[in-house]
């Protein structure tokens, strides 16, 4: 068997920077332009505002955390515009260095960021060779108290955790290296660190990682979805009514925002679910070796004939039959699939595999893992064709479906206990929406959900670009204008997402 070759990207658009060509001006005609208005911060109080969440807070981008990648991040830009109306100083937890990654008395823990390879994300030491990541959770953190309490990787308990930020407990997974870089104290809280603040104003924009997490590892159950209700540290709902309450009881006003569909960003609608390319003499090779196989769904039919329990929509599905050309699916096994050994064991042999379809969604990493070898020089063991992809690698219909139930649940949540407080609501799913049907305009681009080329996702295909963090910017600034009646748009004062970039150089520094 010939080796398979996945390329992630078949082409890159190119760009071009031009010059309009001179035009004839009339200078008898003096275009009128209305005059804006002043910039005024309405009922709302930004002199010291703290900002809560996930990666998505932090400034996190192309895989990682790094310093251009903080001082680009929304809560940033916000600040600098709070600060034309009345807003005070904003402290980030900086890093040490542009590579990203993260070390624990200098052996790396977290790897440096992503790079754009010519074909689609690398690591950047494939391209610039070695680095050492100087960011060291045990020698180097950084002096507090900070506004950004964005925490990559924090689901919405973890906010509310005593010793989230206790070095002691990385290596439990009790703890968030991000954190014990800016955690007052050992035993502190996220939210506890806020509150020692006395915050004015604050935004929270946490829930992602409660279903991304799930999501990420293709529903294989190693990261569960955060159960719906139940009390604060345990269920959303008792957990965000507590944050909210928290972050109100000493007067503050906010903005918060919703979770949008994580299925729709290109982490996990890059990869087609047909990308295997075989000739004629492949393709027959592969097709003897699951003979076997698409002949025991045949039996098994034959046998439960009439039960109900198997049916030839089922057992057609689950066939495998490959073609000479470019355009194979990938084998996948679909934990959906009914077990057949349990009805009868003389069918135990038979795994739960079938051939993907365009319902189904790889994960990113897929692209580089999908035409390697499972057994290293056997060419009978390609990942993906002789050997089906895991569950890590797939989101099947019904796990989609059980993050779509959840993301509605913890969206109407968060809608009542906005509501409920009198707080600015981003609707973030709804933008984002937009965004993967066709594209968001502003300004004078178009921001859509295609990976390296959109301009809204960066490299790791959910985590925003600086551009998508500036439009994210404005979306809060325009829910603040709604809701506590300043003037961000009106008076001209969101930011152009052009003056923001895509992508960061390798050689950044």
């Amino acid at each position: 068997m010939k080796n398979i070759k996945y390329i992630l990207l078949a082409s890159v658009a190119t760009f071009f920077v031009s010059c309009n060509e001179e035009e004839d001006v009339d200078l008898n005609i003096i275009a009128e332009v209305a005059e804006l208005p002043v910039l005024d911060q309405g009922s709302a109080d930004f002199s010291n505002y703290v900002s809560l969440g996930n990666s998505l807070t932090a400034g996190f981008t192309d895989g990682a955390l790094f310093k251009a990648s903080q001082e680009l991040s929304f809560p940033n830009i916000l600040a600098g515009k709070f600060a034309m109306a009345g807003g005070g100083s904003f402290t980030q937890p900086l890093t040490n260095d542009n590579f990203g990654g993260l070390a624990l008395a200098g052996t790396r823990i977290l790897a440096p960021r992503l790079v754009f390879g010519g074909a689609g994300p690398v690591g950047l030491e494939s391209l610039i060779g070695p680095v050492t990541v100087t960011t060291d959770i045990a020698l180097n953190n950084p002096t507090g108290p900070f506004n950004n309490l964005g925490v990559p990787g924090a689901k919405s308990f973890h906010l509310l955790a005593p010793g989230y930020g206790n070095i002691g407990n990385v290596a439990l997974g009790l703890a968030n290296p991000y954190f014990v870089r800016m955690a007052s104290t050992p035993d502190a809280s996220v939210v506890a660190d806020a509150m020692a603040q006395s915050p004015s104003f604050f935004s929270l924009w946490i829930g992602n990682n409660d279903v991304l997490g799930y999501a990420l590892s293709g529903g294989d159950g190693s990261n569960p979805i955060t159960p719906s209700s139940g009390a604060p540290g345990v269920g959303f709902d008792g957990t965000y009514g507590a944050l909210i309450a928290t972050l109100t009881s000493g007067g503050a006003k906010g903005v918060v925002a919703n979770i949008p569909d994580v299925t729709s960003v290109p982490h996990f609608t890059t990869v087609p679910h047909n990308p295997v390319p075989l000739d004629a003499a492949t393709a027959a090779a592969l097709n003897g070796a699951y003979a076997p196989y698409n002949g025991g769904l045949q039996a098994a039919l034959g046998a439960l004939a009439g039960t109900g329990l198997f049916t030839q929509e089922e057992a057609d599905a689950r066939t495998i039959v490959f073609a000479a050309g470019l355009t194979n699916a990938v084998v996948i096994e679909d934990e959906s699939l009914t077990d057949l050994g349990a009805i009868n064991p003389a069918f135990a042999a038979l795994p739960k595999y079938r051939q993907a379809t365009a319902e189904d969604l790889l994960v990113l990493p897929a692209a580089t893992f999908i035409g390697t070898l499972a057994v290293e020089g056997n060419p009978l063991t390609v990942n993906g064709v002789a050997i089906p992809l895991a569950d890590k690698w797939v989101l099947l219909p019904s796990e989609q479906a059980e993050i779509a139930t959840a993301i509605a649940a913890f969206n109407g949540i968060i809608a009542s206990a906005a509501s409920a407080a009198g707080l600015a609501l981003v609707d973030a799913n709804g933008v984002l929406s937009q965004i993967a049907g066709g594209g968001v305009t502003s300004g004078q681009f178009t921001l859509t959900s295609n990976l390296v080329t959109g301009g809204t996702f960066s490299l790791d295909g959910f985590h925003p670009t600086a551009r998508g963090s500036a439009f994210i910017a404005n979306e809060f600034m325009r829910a603040i204008d709604a809701t506590y009646g300043s003037n961000f748009e009106a008076s001209g004062n969101f930011v152009n997402v052009g003056d923001y970039p895509t992508n960061f150089s390798p050689t950044l520094q």
